[in-house]
Formats: structure tokens, C-alpha cells, sequence
């Protein structure tokens, strides 16, 4: 089957993904998306086999979303598709204050793929940096993984510019690539470009993920004034921010009819795979997933990513 485009490599490892992957920390997580009320399991495996189906084929979970619940369900929507789903998935280790020693890591990864019905992952990264262990005893801790047969490749997540150098040397010690950093990024949200990170995850071949590439729905073009952003996401994105957006919005419609009618957040997410990274949008439902689907497959101009990367300037929140 011929889907318009080809797989990718994840950083400098063997794996190769879509150019556009899958975020499910939507998939359980009830405080702050709201799972359970308007949109429930069915509605998730709807997405995670539309997806497949399309050609996505990178799912990214972690321990704490559910917490647990994201893992379990990504699990037995593999295993209810069988040999159709033939994906790659990614989770995550939270550096919780108790967990300082190397065999907490390993612990923690075996307690994942139980939860996956998995006996490897794809890639396994470390959820977010704290101080009590240093990037480098955590980096050993990956690497101990991947000797250990546990995991193909191994990441980071939230990790600044000086982090990610310190992770890629340890790594490169052991003999192992660091595949991945994953961060934040969006049009409105565009400090791996002016911290230096994204300048430097192109220099090392580490591939950046970018996660909420939409903006937590911002960019789908949903949300105005007389629509605000609801619950707790509507304290970081008040009335007065979604009308300063609402220009670049226009202009993410106005390119979407120049490509046969790509939606705004379709636009947006090309963007980001122009920009050379992996956007993991998330997806509740039918809708979402076939309308993720469609951000991939055909490319923006370099003169209407300079126009959208002018429009998001005066308003991006970094």
C-alpha cells in the first residue's frame, strides 16, 4: 500500500517511524483531559486503529499517564489488532525523589512492558530531568536497558540544551546513540528554536519530538473568544491570548485551501515536520485520528513556513 510517504529514522538508532506520530496521554488521564466523560475506551481504539491504518505507526505512553491507564489500553489495542499492528512504541521513567538507583529504571521498564504485553520496547526515555540523580547516572541506567535487551533505543524528554549534550556523551561512552529529546513545540510554542536545542538535536542526529504540536487544541483553530479554552488548559490560554492568535489562525486556513483544503491544524502539524521534527499530537477519537492523518503525505512551501513562522513570532508564548 502506497501511503505517501516514507518512514523515518528515529535519531541515529535502527528504528524507523512515521513522520508523524501518536501522543496517548489523553488515554486514561481523567483530571486533566477529562477521560470518562466525553469520550471514553471505545472511542480511543477507534483512533489508535485509524491510525494504524493510515500508516502511523509511533505511539508514545509513559508509566504516569492514568497513570498506568495509558499503558494498559495501548497494549491491548496492539494485541487486539495482531500482525496489522505493526507499531513503535515509546514510554517513559518518571524520576520520582525515591527512585535513585539504577535498578529502579529497569524495575520501573519491566513494570511498562508487563503493562504493554511487550518483552521489548522501541524506545524508553527518561520522562523529564530532576537534580537528585545526575543526567549521567540516569544515562547509565538507559544504557544498562538496552544491554539488557529491554529497550531498542533510548531518549530524553524535557531536557535543555546543556542536559541533552551532557545525556549524548554519557551515552556515547557506552557505545549508544541518544535517538531522541522531546519537548514542547508548536507555532506557539517555539523555544527549542531560540534556546539553540532544535540547532543542536539537527547537529547530533538526535530527533526532537515535539509534543503538543497543536498547543493543547489552540492550533485546530477550535477555540476564539466566544469559544474559550476549557478547564484547567483555559488558565494558560485566556480570552485575551486566543484573540491576539486569531491572525496566524486566518493564515493557517488561508494556506489550508491552497493545498485542497488542509484544515488548520493540519497545516500546523506539517509545520512542525518541516521544521524537521516528529510531532506526537494526541487523539481522543475517530475525527482526530483521520484529521492527524491528514498532516502527512504532502509538504508546505519554504515560503509559507517563512510566512507562518513571521505570523507566529509576535505571538509565540517563548
Amino acid at each position: 500500500m502506497n501511503l505517501g510517504f516514507d518512514l523515518i529514522p528515529l535519531g541515529r538508532s535502527e528504528v524507523r517511524v512515521s513522520p508523524l506520530g501518536i501522543g496517548t496521554w489523553e488515554w486514561g488521564d481523567r483530571f486533566f483531559w477529562g477521560y470518562g466523560q466525553d469520550y471514553h475506551e471505545a472511542d480511543v481504539q477507534d483512533a489508535f486503529r485509524a491510525s494504524v491504518q493510515a500508516g502511523i505507526n509511533f505511539f508514545d505512553t509513559a508509566e504516569i499517564y492514568g497513570p498506568h491507564t495509558s499503558e494498559r489500553l495501548l497494549g491491548r489495542f496492539i494485541h487486539s489488532m495482531g500482525a496489522e499492528a505493526n507499531v513503535v512504541v515509546a514510554s517513559k521513567f518518571v524520576p520520582l525523589p525515591w527512585r535513585l538507583r539504577r535498578a529502579d529504571l529497569l524495575r520501573a521498564l519491566r513494570g511498562s512492558l508487563k503493562r504493554l504485553g511487550l518483552k521489548q520496547i522501541d524506545l524508553y526515555q527518561i520522562h523529564f530531568p530532576l537534580g537528585l540523580v545526575s543526567v549521567e547516572a540516569r544515562m547509565a541506567a538507559l544504557a544498562d536497558a538496552v544491554e539488557a535487551g529491554l529497550t531498542r533505543a533510548v531518549g530524553v524528554s524535557n531536557y535543555n540544551l546543556d542536559q541533552m549534550r551532557r545525556a549524548e556523551s554519557a551515552l556515547a561512552q557506552r557505545g549508544i546513540a541518544l535517538a531522541s529529546n522531546q519537548v514542547e513545540y508548536s507555532l506557539l510554542e517555539r523555544k527549542p528554536e531560540r534556546s539553540g536545542l532544535l540547532a543542536e538535536c539537527r547537529k547530533l542526529g538526535v530527533t526532537l519530538i515535539a509534543y503538543s504540536p497543536l498547543a493543547k487544541g489552540l492550533l485546530s483553530a477550535k477555540y476564539t473568544p466566544q469559544n474559550p479554552v476549557p478547564g484547567l488548559r483555559g488558565r494558560r490560554y485566556p480570552v485575551e491570548y486566543l484573540a491576539l492568535i486569531q491572525p496566524l489562525i486566518g493564515l493557517l486556513r488561508e494556506i489550508g485551501q491552497a493545498h485542497s483544503g488542509k484544515t488548520p491544524a493540519q497545516v500546523a502539524l506539517n509545520w512542525t515536520i518541516c521544521q524537521g521534527t516528529l510531532p506526537i499530537p494526541g487523539v481522543k477519537n475517530l475525527k482526530q485520528a483521520q484529521e492527524n492523518a491528514g498532516a502527512i503525505g504532502w509538504r508546505l512551501s519554504d515560503d509559507e513556513v517563512r510566512a507562518l513562522n513571521q505570523a507566529s513570532d509576535p505571538v509565540a508564548l517563548v
